[in-house]
């Protein structure tokens, strides 16, 4: 098999210049072409990374693109995805994956039938922050991870983001749009999810935009924006997760996992580095010395400094795995658990009830230093 992979991207929108900008970074994947429903929009990012815009039929037949990675806003996923699969592509979506479990299993008999293979971000949880904390419990450091804590809280996306429209409508929200990390990251480290319950609401049913352009526009909020959730795990485990856009300040910490030996805190699995610390019995909390893990490196300026951004990681594991022969790290079977686990959550918030999680999946390999330095061009 050829030992690298073409990729066609499908929506031009904010992340598709993640997607571009990093991907060089990669071996194993190539960026073909670009595609999107607004051609204005492909071409401006054709012109702005030298890669060629294609109408969406064409990019779907073209023969230099194994791979096509789908960007578009969540509510299209399932249509555009289930496009990707029926032309014979493999398939990397941006999460969600989909808005519905029934969505999700029809694009997994899809694939099967179809014999593609599919993943879906996020990533993140492959960078070196989290991998280090999948070491310690991996090596057994904390005992057995019998509960923990997880917050993602904040005022929302109205505030930076251009068109946050989609945010505050049901296949938005802090769940489906933050969760995914927050939840890949946990399945990563303590393993599936068994059994939800939650209560949901929102602050508001409307939204002011204070970013341009639309600057004072409002705009309605038709999904809940805090969500309080109680995650059983197979392993006996039990996890709180807050997740909210009604927050203006807090001092909750982003992650912490409790183990019978000790604790884990983690950094936000919104981000691929930061620091990691460990509590031992009887002892203070420490920052855990750093690794060496290159998707732990800063290489990208922020606004809070230098932090290390490697999205597109999942999608070059993805390839190697389809060259190796592998499981893909950021597979479909993860994605799709993760989406039963989300939309379960909100379920019990309607229907104010334990909810029982109908999929289930295996911790994803672990990404050590030596295999995440195989996916890079210059480890």
């Amino acid at each position: 098999m050829a030992r690298s992979l073409g990729i066609g991207i499908i929506g031009a929108g904010n992340i598709s210049s993640t997607y571009l900008n990093l991907a060089p970074l990669f071996k194993g994947i190539k960026v073909q072409a670009i595609a999107d429903i607004n051609a204005a929009a492909a071409q401006h990012r054709s012109g702005e990374h030298g890669i060629e815009a294609r109408s969406m039929d064409a990019l779907l037949a073209s023969d230099d693109v194994d791979i096509v990675v789908n960007l578009t806003v969540p509510d299209a996923h399932f249509d555009v995805s289930k496009q990707i699969l029926s032309a014979g592509k493999h398939l990397y979506s941006e999460k969600p994956l989909t808005l519905s479990l029934k969505d999700g299993l029809e694009l997994q008999k899809l694939a099967e039938k179809k014999k593609l293979k599919a993943g879906c971000a996020p990533d993140t949880f492959l960078g070196g922050a989290h991998q280090l904390a999948r070491k310690l419990v991996d090596d057994g450091e904390v005992g057995t991870i019998t509960s923990g804590t997880a917050h993602v809280l904040s005022h929302g996306m109205e505030h930076w983001h251009p068109n946050p429209d989609f945010f505050f409508r049901p296949g938005g929200g802090p769940i489906l749009d933050l969760g995914p990390y927050y939840i890949a990251n946990l399945v990563n480290l303590i393993g599936p999810v068994r059994r939800v319950a939650a209560l949901t609401s929102m602050a508001s049913t409307t939204r002011t935009i204070s970013s341009f352009p639309r600057k004072g526009e409002v705009i309605d909020v038709t999904t809940p924006t805090t969500i309080q959730a109680l995650l059983e795990f197979a392993s006996g485990a039990t996890v709180t997760l807050s997740a909210s856009w009604d927050v203006w300040a807090h001092h909750h910490p982003n992650m912490e996992l409790y183990g019978t030996d000790g604790s884990i805190f983690l950094p936000d699995p919104n981000f691929f580095g930061g620091e990691v610390k460990l509590a031992k019995p009887g002892k203070k909390v420490k920052p855990v010395k750093a690794w060496s893990h290159p998707f732990g490196i800063a290489n990208q300026k922020h606004a809070a400094g230098m932090m290390a951004n490697y999205r597109t990681a999942g999608l070059a594991d993805m390839a190697a795995a389809i060259i190796e022969g592998r499981d893909i790290r950021c597979s479909l079977e993860r994605a799709l658990h993760g989406v039963d686990v989300m939309v379960s959550i909100l379920r019990s918030g309607e229907e104010k009830k334990f909810i029982d999680i109908r999929t289930s999946c295996s911790r994803p390999e672990a990404l050590g230093i030596k295999d995440a330095k195989s996916l890079l061009k210059k480890p």
